[in-house]
């Protein structure tokens, strides 16, 4: 990582792209330089579906869901087009996971919702792929709306990845 005076001090990649080398704790907030943080998700590895689903739900297990949004990110840029919504909404899963645990209820209720209206095969999507990976689509649907209801009413859902469905049986 670099860092450039003409670009007021921005970290950049080894390719010129924005990208901050500050360490981030297992929500993904960033910490101040010089900090012990959680060790980042490499970016644009090609998993299978089973190498993904195993490693989103060691990190959700972990409590580390914007890791597992990741890994989930990388399944729906690499993956086929026909299993695009089924990543995608399992990422907005766990993006909204990380908003709500990190207080921001409005902005997780809303991804959680997002994400289990592309599980669910709603107007925006065909969770294509999920019943073929034995993932729970419909238990993860129901437990990601009763998650978004409980926190726009406030209740505390900062241990909420506790509470969720396995992504699937095997996982």
């Amino acid at each position: 990582m670099k860092r450039t005076a003409s670009d007021r001090g921005r970290d950049r990649d080894d390719e010129g792209r924005a990208r901050s080398a500050r360490p981030r704790d297992g929500l993904g907030r960033p910490l101040p330089y010089g900090e012990e943080g959680v060790p980042r998700q490499p970016e644009g590895v090609v998993r299978g579906p089973a190498e993904t689903l195993r490693e989103a739900q060691r990190l959700l297990d972990a409590g580390m869901p914007f890791h597992a949004h990741e890994v989930f990110e990388d399944a729906w840029k690499s993956g086929p087009e026909a299993e695009r919504e089924l990543w995608q909404g399992l990422a907005q899963l766990a993006v909204g996971l990380t908003h709500a645990a990190r207080g921001n209820t409005a902005g997780g209720a809303r991804l959680l919702r997002r994400g289990a209206d592309r599980l669910a095969g709603g107007p925006s999507g065909d969770a294509s792929g999920a019943e073929a990976y034995g993932i729970d689509a419909g238990g993860l649907v129901a437990w990601a709306r009763n998650l978004a209801d409980r926190a726009e009413a406030g209740s505390p859902v900062a241990d909420a990845a506790a509470e969720a469905p396995r992504l699937c049986g095997g996982g």
